[in-house]
């Protein structure tokens, strides 16, 4: 596929996607790509929004907007586009707190969760509740009229997983036998149990302490009735994942390293049924020729001594990193075809504001993209 045909690929993708989901390794350039599709898709007339779940503040250092920030709320972000762009940040806790809310019975169970010690220190802190918050807030924003798109920025991939596999955990987690006895509501039933279930109870008493056992009993006893709830959304949240209308995009850069994260992500993805619908690798060398570096290298040695022969030199430099690039990427783009390879060079400067990310807009959406 020529670089022209892959960028009309991608234009075509922030046209009809509802989701798109940009994942990849840390420093490849993930947000400032989630930040450009989003753009991309204002500047074709849709509302879109922005959502990054890497606690880093890149996607607000992208959009130039410095320490005013982004919050857990979108955040509007004006220019002369036709359509509207949106940014969020994911705050976890906030998140947390506001699902309570929904699926409390009353306000009184909201009150006696949100106030709970227990609740407290697991609402921020823990393992996979951040990524179980980031499903909800895809959730919130893709059933919000007033966005046509999503386009979120994942943590580095690894973690990424775990984001991906956030609502098939927490519905494994609500049937298993343990939840079932922790959700027991009275000292009563909790005698009920069998032997087996209250000598681990008195084991975990002493391991961290009887004040926390009790915090945490009182935390599932306030909870009861409100697991259904958070099972239907998980389920959705899965569905949402398989629909046609969610793109998964990679990101990579082309060293070694990356390409192999990038290669570990695809085989998952692929694990899951879940296609790559388009390929962006950032940070490419320029091919300032086709000639190969050997005979470039050979050209120096014949005119050394001149400028013309360090010249020569350099090229067969700038040659031999290309090369090899394309070698690392070539089973990547085999991986994950027939997704669209969408390669973006080295730029001048770091992005830090809109005119920067229309600069990576021009290398990702070539086709049509100046007279828009």
């Amino acid at each position: 596929m020529t670089d022209a045909a892959a960028a009309s690929e991608l234009d075509a993708l922030v046209t009809t996607s509802e989701i798109v989901i940009c994942t990849g390794s840390g420093g490849v350039g993930k947000t400032t790509t989630a930040a450009v599709l989003a753009l991309e898709a204002a500047r074709q007339g849709r509302r879109a929004v922005v959502v990054t779940i890497d606690p880093a503040r890149r996607l607000a250092d992208a959009l130039g907007l410095g320490l005013e920030g982004i919050g857990n709320s979108p955040r509007r972000i004006e220019g002369t586009w036709p359509g509207e762009l949106w940014a969020v940040m994911l705050d976890s806790k906030t998140t947390f707190d506001d699902l309570v809310s929904r699926y409390s019975s009353d306000a009184e169970q909201a009150g006696r969760i949100l106030a709970n010690r227990f609740y407290k220190n697991i609402s921020g802190a823990l393992s996979g509740t951040q990524e179980y918050m980031a499903m909800e807030k895809l959730y919130e924003l893709h059933a919000d009229p007033a966005f046509d798109i999503v386009v979120v920025d994942t943590p580095p991939t690894r973690h990424a997983l775990d984001f991906l596999d956030a609502p098939r955990r927490l519905t494994q987690f609500l049937d298993h036998r343990l939840y079932r006895v922790l959700m027991a509501p009275t000292r009563g039933m909790m005698r009920a149990v069998n032997v087996a279930a209250q000598a681990f109870m008195r084991t975990v008493s002493k391991v961290v302490g009887a004040d926390v056992f009790d915090d945490a009993i009182a935390f599932f006893s306030a909870f009861e009735g409100m697991e259904a709830g958070f099972k239907e959304r998980a389920e959705k949240v899965l569905r949402l994942m398989d629909d046609p209308l969610t793109a998964f995009v990679l990101v990579a850069a082309p060293n070694r390293d990356t390409v192999a994260e990038a290669h570990f992500f695809a085989e998952k993805l692929g694990e899951a049924g879940i296609p790559v619908r388009a390929l962006i690798v950032n940070r490419m060398h320029p091919r300032f020729t086709d000639q190969l570096p050997e005979a470039l290298r050979e050209r120096s040695l014949t005119l050394a001594g001149s400028d013309l022969g360090g010249l020569y030199r350099n090229l067969a430099d700038f040659a031999l990193v290309a090369a090899r690039e394309e070698q690392h990427l070539e089973g990547l783009a085999e991986q994950v075809a027939p997704a669209p390879v969408v390669r973006v060079p080295f730029l001048s400067s770091d992005v830090h504001d809109l005119d920067g990310l229309a600069e990576i807009a021009s290398h990702l959406f070539a086709v049509g993209h100046a007279a828009r």
